[in-house]
């Protein structure tokens, strides 16, 4: 029996997270009908999964029957100025997600590393494997291309002499030059590419978003059989990309 508790609880617990990263998508109220179709959970599950949150304080339900986020919730990051400002973004991301049917990415360069700030995937939308982390990944990806495209030449400098070219896949350009050379060229204008670069099976695009210091990029991610996709995408990412930056630079 103690064998099966342990998969049980953590798949319960992961069907509550993104549950409540369901709810956090929508600022107004949302029903639980329309939780369960974007989660893909049962209705039943959710309710469950919803009562329970309820009485936790980490879900709130309103007037109307629509559920919010609870201000336990809230109290977890006390004030945190990043995570109420990616909770400002979050929507977006699930906006851009639903559109495009992909899983979508932020990136921000702090302290000298690109992080992956938040991803909003879904059942029809899965994330990128991060078999590795982005901080090693910077030259292999479009989240980290873009950042790199974007910092100045001492700062881009400071990123590579920290960080090794390493050979993810039979496609990731290893040589410093060419991947600079890459950089300076940019063909696809705002937007950077990569194909199977960072993983195999995997294509990417992304565009910068730049606000005041804040420097990062938004991307998504697709199945390397739907790289024609990938342009027509960018126009939407563009504006998707205004909206994130203004609101990561909105104060508390």
């Amino acid at each position: 029996m103690g064998g099966k508790e342990g998969p049980t609880l953590i798949a319960s617990v992961q069907r509550a997270f993104r549950l409540m990263e369901a709810v956090g998508a929508h600022e107004g109220g949302v029903p639980a009908k329309q939780l369960a179709r974007e989660t893909g959970l049962a209705l039943g599950t959710t309710y469950h999964l919803l009562r329970t949150m309820v009485h936790e304080g980490y879900v709130r339900k309103l007037d109307d029957g629509t559920f919010v986020l609870g201000e336990r919730l809230g109290a977890l990051h006390g004030g945190s100025h990043d995570q109420a400002a990616l909770s400002r973004v979050r929507p977006t991301l699930t906006e851009l997600r639903d559109g495009l049917s992909a899983a979508a990415y932020l990136t921000l360069y702090e302290d000298g590393e690109i992080r992956v700030a938040e991803i909003v995937d879904g059942p029809k939308a899965p994330r990128v494997d991060l078999w590795v982390g982005f901080e090693d990944a910077g030259h292999a990806t479009a989240l980290g291309k873009c950042v790199l495209r974007e910092l100045d030449g001492d700062a881009r400098a400071d990123y590579l002499s920290r960080h090794t070219l390493n050979d993810l896949t039979p496609r990731t350009i290893t040589h410093r030059a060419e991947l600079l050379r890459r950089l300076d060229s940019a063909p696809h204008g705002p937007a950077v590419t990569d194909i199977e670069e960072y993983s195999l099976g995997t294509a990417c695009v992304a565009v910068p978003i730049r606000q005041g210091d804040t420097l990062g990029a938004l991307g998504i991610s697709l199945r390397a059989n739907r790289t024609d996709r990938l342009e027509g995408a960018v126009s939407t990412l563009v504006a998707a990309a205004e909206r994130v930056s203004c609101r990561l630079s909105l104060t508390i």
